[in-house]
């Protein structure tokens, strides 16, 4: 069994981010090459709605919390009627949901974790669950095994650019013209939550333009934070240089369309997909180091990388940037050929699927 087995992702969380994008592109890769995808989620949800919109088979399932006995007893319904070959979770209440029904059944479990911040003890349980844990980055396998996981069950794999969509001939000139953009643009594109450090840089925006007043900042992303940085761009009188975009589907645009992406997180940034898409676009990158930004963000050489919740370094690195584009475009172009080389979704999915393949075999 290989190709042609059915892998069902499950993912228990109503907001839609890196982790469900994630979680639809491999299943359209592995749709693709031969084997059978399906991703369950929860009625209603944005990741139920972007995966059918994608044209890859979705189940609904509510899943009210870890011990939700009729969830078990339905998702063990659909692993048996489906013909489900591995279970691969994603988040706390799925992968209670998910493990124990695949447990019941004896099928192979993946755990994915997306986050680079601490596991708690108690909280550490579930990942004894599964037969294999797939980590966003080398940072997230040391939280894992710190937990207390086998290290010969950790496997870190990032996520995979789509090189077709994300290249160097991708044109941002639409973008500019669509959004009246005519001198520096300086985005940050990311689902709109605390831990992306939104507040960081509308702080280093004010601070950027008493330097350089002809700079726009574009906030492009939506999420439950998104009231309230548009609350605080109102208060800080920035509301005729800072565009909200909200969700959008033409990322590789944008990227291109902007003299640099900034990346301000302040905890749990596990393995960025905006970074390496920016880098496969030529866009400068600014980011902290948190989590694993640091793996594709060397300082000086494929980017900047500043101290998290520190506006002002932020600010600093932007100007900088933006001071000496010929400097900046050259370090982009040497991440770009990082992530080409490494860091493509064929390359990412090959390691993915060896590990299923592994557990079939057994």
């Amino acid at each position: 069994m290989a190709p042609g087995s059915v892998i069902l992702h499950t993912e228990s969380s109503v907001g839609f981010g890196g982790q469900e994008i994630r979680i639809i592109a491999e299943s359209r890769w592995l749709i693709a090459h031969g084997w059978r995808a399906t991703i369950l989620g929860q009625p209603g949800s944005r990741l139920v709605t972007e995966a059918a919109r994608a044209n890859v088979p979705v189940l609904a399932v509510r899943m009210r919390g870890a011990w939700d006995v009729l969830a078990i007893l339905a998702l063990r319904r659909h692993l048996r009627a489906h013909d489900v070959a591995v279970v691969h979770t994603h988040s706390s209440v799925d992968a209670w949901v998910g493990g124990l029904a695949a447990r019941s059944l004896g099928l192979p479990i993946v755990r994915s974790r997306h986050v680079s911040i601490p596991i708690p003890g108690s909280r550490a349980l579930v990942y004894r669950l599964a037969d294999r844990i797939i980590t966003s980055g080398e940072a997230v396998a040391t939280i894992v095994r710190g937990a207390g996981v086998p290290a010969e069950r950790v496997v870190a794999i990032g996520p995979g650019l789509d090189t077709t969509r994300f290249h160097p001939n991708v044109s941002g000139a639409g973008v500019r013209t669509e959004l009246g953009l005519r001198g520096p643009a300086v985005g940050l594109v990311a689902n709109i939550r605390g831990s992306k450090g939104h507040a960081y840089f509308l702080e280093a925006a004010r601070s950027v333009l008493a330097q350089r007043p002809d700079a726009r900042f574009l906030i492009v992303g939506d999420g439950i934070g998104f009231d309230e940085v548009r609350r605080r761009v109102r208060e800080m009188d920035l509301e005729r240089v800072v565009l909200m975009t909200g969700f959008r589907r033409d990322i590789p645009e944008v990227l291109a369309a902007l003299d640099v992406l900034v990346l301000p997180s302040i905890r749990s940034e596990a393995a960025s997909q905006v970074i390496p898409q920016a880098l496969a676009v030529g866009t400068p990158v600014v980011a902290t180091t948190v989590g694993g930004s640091g793996e594709l963000i060397r300082d000086g050489a494929t980017g900047r990388l500043v101290p998290p919740g520190d506006a002002a370094a932020l600010a600093a690195a932007i100007l900088a940037t933006l001071a000496d584009p010929q400097a900046s475009r050259a370090m982009a172009r040497r991440g770009q050929a990082l992530v080409r080389e490494h860091h493509s979704l064929d390359a990412a999915m090959a390691r993915t699927t060896a590990v299923y393949e592994e557990l079939l075999a057994r």
